[in-house]
């Protein structure tokens, strides 16, 4: 619940406020932010193009709901959303400042590129990509307690879900050391030792049950 609440109200509050059902959407990068805002774009009724680096983004991008992967080793996101008419939104959920200033010639008539990744480095963005356009560069911050509590439904009404990693707090510093490695998908979350170890008995008793399922069904 705690990563919906946090990263999902995020995504979830801003892309309500800034696009419209069948609205071309794009979403930059998967992982903590990005691939909430994969799956709350697919269910408000988005076009959504998933941008990353990496043909092994792409299996994950589709399975989340992305209508679409783009491939920025490859091609150039920016060329290919234009071809596509422009995009109405581009979520950026993974700050470079190289790679958010290369999409704004990807942003429609009107559009928004909006940036949720939090950072001191400078965009490299100048005034003639944005007048002709009609263009704006946006950030948003997260919601008020309502807000948090419209994430929270309508993330249970269209089953959406954080991918997590749970570790208990005696590894707490495993759990650190993992998410600063930049290798977790996608979020990091700690629990007391004993709800851990309830989990475990959970799985366990899961594993019998699918087991003797299986047995059932095989005579």
């Amino acid at each position: 619940m705690c990563s919906i609440i946090i990263a999902g109200l995020t995504v979830f509050n801003s892309m309500r406020h800034l696009a419209k059902p069948g609205s071309l959407v794009a979403v930059q990068g998967i992982g903590g932010l990005g691939h909430l805002a994969v799956q709350f774009g697919k269910k408000m009724g988005f076009k959504v193009v998933a941008i990353s680096q990496g043909a092994e983004k792409k299996k994950l991008a589709l399975e989340l709901g992305a209508h679409l992967y783009l491939d920025s080793s490859k091609v150039n996101p920016a060329e290919e959303l234009t071809k596509m008419g422009g995009a109405k939104l581009i979520v950026c959920t993974a700050y470079s400042s190289k790679a958010i200033s290369s999409l704004t010639n990807g942003v429609g008539v009107d559009g928004i590129l909006l940036t949720l990744g939090a950072s001191g480095e400078p965009l490299n963005i100048n005034t003639l990509q944005l007048i002709g356009g009609r263009k704006s560069v946006q950030g948003w911050p997260s919601g008020a307690p309502i807000d948090a509590e419209d994430t929270l439904n309508f993330a249970s009404l269209t089953g959406t879900k954080a991918m997590i990693e749970s570790y208990p707090l005696s590894k707490a510093k495993e759990a650190y050391d993992r998410m600063m490695s930049n290798e977790a998908r996608f979020r990091v979350v700690i629990v007391p030792d004993s709800e851990f170890d309830k989990k475990d008995e959970h799985k366990d008793e899961k594993k019998h049950d699918d087991h003797k399922e299986k047995e059932k069904n095989s005579k």
